[in-house]
């Protein structure tokens, strides 16, 4: 099964290690044409083609793909050539993060829902789904909505195209890792965030510290279509 194929894809990631690495460098933050963002790219290898590379091969497929795109975009924003390569790849893995995050509840979703009935594209993605599941002639678009708003996990803002379908929600939070190391206060009782994300069915939290979607969100959706006459 290819959800339990990815789950060991993302807890082979050294989560803590890149966020060490990229975090602090905060240099290529404007916003990036859309000739060079890598969310084409993401979807073509990690949903399409099934490849599941680490961030560095990708990233190393990502500069080869686009090299010339980017050399264009640097030197209209007058960047010097150190400047930019040091500060694209920590710009494209917090791409990169979010988004395997997301092509991770789209196998889950295809678990629940059967092979087949998932879809995920650039071109969805500007529509406002972040995938989308036809079952039993119904149109879902789920749209991953953050409950955290740092740069790691921040997503350009989509475009309001109003797209066929019902549109769902499915929150994704992502407590500090201070509060897993330390989930208990001084009184004994457990600190409120992480409280609240061990008694969300919805959510689950890989050793390395990746947080990704059960199956229960899609079971029940699943189950309500399964229930109508």
């Amino acid at each position: 099964m290819l959800s339990n194929k990815f789950d060991e894809f993302l807890q082979s990631v050294d989560l803590i290690a890149y966020r060490e690495k990229y975090r602090p460098i905060k240099i290529v933050e404007m916003d990036l044409p859309k000739e060079i963002q890598a969310i084409v790219m993401l979807y073509q290898v990690y949903w399409n083609q099934k490849k599941f590379l680490n961030y560095d091969d990708f990233y190393k497929e990502y500069l080869r793909k686009y090299k010339i795109e980017l050399e264009v975009f640097r030197q209209k924003i007058t960047m010097c050539k150190k400047c930019f390569y040091r500060g694209l790849p920590a710009r494209i893995y917090r791409t990169w993060a979010s988004i395997i995050t997301q092509i991770h509840a789209g196998y889950v979703a295809e678990s629940v829902f059967g092979d087949g009935t998932v879809a995920m594209s650039a071109e969805l993605d500007h529509q406002g789904a972040d995938f989308q599941v036809i079952y039993k002639n119904k149109i879902l678009n789920y749209q991953v909505k953050k409950a955290t708003f740092s740069r790691e996990v921040r997503r350009e803002k989509k475009s309001q195209n109003q797209i066929k379908g019902e549109l769902i929600d499915i929150k994704y939070e992502v407590p500090s890792d201070d509060y897993f190391k330390n989930p208990k206060k001084k009184d004994g009782e457990y600190k409120l965030p992480f409280l609240r994300f061990i008694e969300n069915k919805e959510l689950k939290r890989f050793p390395n510290g990746f947080v990704v979607f059960t199956q229960f969100p899609f079971e029940r959706k699943k189950k309500e279509i399964d229930q109508l006459k």
